[in-house]
């Protein structure tokens, strides 16, 4: 485990992980998992400011029906990834699901087991 993750999973309570440091059951969640890193690493939110904004999300969702079994935490992740690249003026919310639409529509275009590509065709 590289010193960046050490110090993620030492800041942020709660993020699934065994002995050898975080675990994700699909590669989505360490894609985002790591590009909270990025963003905290330039500096972009403390890892207590993560934090908040993490419980803030989970709280949300909980509230919203979220039975909080473990299965969702990488969603609130992406979602308080999502949140605060919105609040520091990173990329608007609309933005960002125009971004999220383009990926959907290119991962439905393309075969199982090919890589997604994304393409100027997926913002159409």
């Amino acid at each position: 485990m590289d010193a960046a993750s050490v110090r993620a999973t030492a800041a942020v309570p709660g993020i699934p992980r065994d002995e050898d440091g975080p675990v994700f059951r699909e590669p989505w969640e360490a894609q985002a998992f790591a590009m909270a890193l990025a963003l905290h690493e330039r500096g972009l939110f403390t890892w207590n400011e993560w934090a908040a904004a993490l419980a803030r999300e989970i709280k949300r969702a909980q509230a919203a029906g979220d039975p909080d079994t473990g299965e969702t935490y990488y969603r609130h992740w992406l979602a308080t990834l999502e949140n605060l690249v919105a609040e520091k003026g990173v990329a608007t919310s609309d933005t960002l699901h125009r971004y999220r639409d383009a990926w959907d529509h290119a991962a439905d275009r393309t075969p199982h087991g090919q890589p997604i590509e994304l393409t100027p065709a997926d913002f159409g």
